[in-house]
């Protein structure tokens, strides 16, 4: 069965690049892009130096930028994402905060998604995980539809 909305979460990694273009050269239905900013407590930045704004802030421009990419990618072209980018857009964008494999499969949940490609990163310490990611793995675990990881 031909899937009816694909999901392409996005980190701007070149794995997860692949994965958006996987999904566009595959499947004919609405495809929507989305980047998990991650909340960064104060005990994981610089000593607490950076304050949340500062942090947030940061997190928000990478998402937009991610976001940008997809948008071009998708539209096939280099050009500046405001030049291309007008009603009928190739793909959604969503960007949520939290975690990324939880966030991930509850958009998936809430929003009828009933694919979901992402790219795979290696890492961790058993096989599953040196051979998908912590999140690919974790997302091919609890995702209620097919996932197809791209490497």
């Amino acid at each position: 069965m031909r899937p009816s909305h694909v999901l392409v979460p996005l980190d701007g990694s070149p794995l997860s690049q692949a994965a958006l273009s996987h999904a566009l050269d595959v499947f004919d239905c609405p495809i929507t892009v989305l980047n998990v900013v991650t909340p960064i407590d104060a005990a994981m930045s610089e000593s607490g130096v950076l304050t949340d704004e500062v942090r947030g802030g940061a997190a928000r421009e990478h998402a937009a930028d991610v976001i940008d990419a997809a948008r071009e990618q998708a539209a096939g072209t280099d050009q500046p994402v405001e030049t291309v980018v007008e009603e009928g857009d190739p793909v959604e964008t969503v960007v949520e905060e939290g975690d990324p494999a939880e966030t991930i499969v509850a958009y998936a949940e809430a929003n009828d998604a009933d694919q979901i490609v992402m790219g795979g990163h290696g890492g961790g310490s058993d096989l599953a995980k040196r051979l998908l990611g912590t999140v690919a793995t974790a997302v091919v675990r609890e995702a209620p539809v097919t996932v197809t990881v791209v490497r």
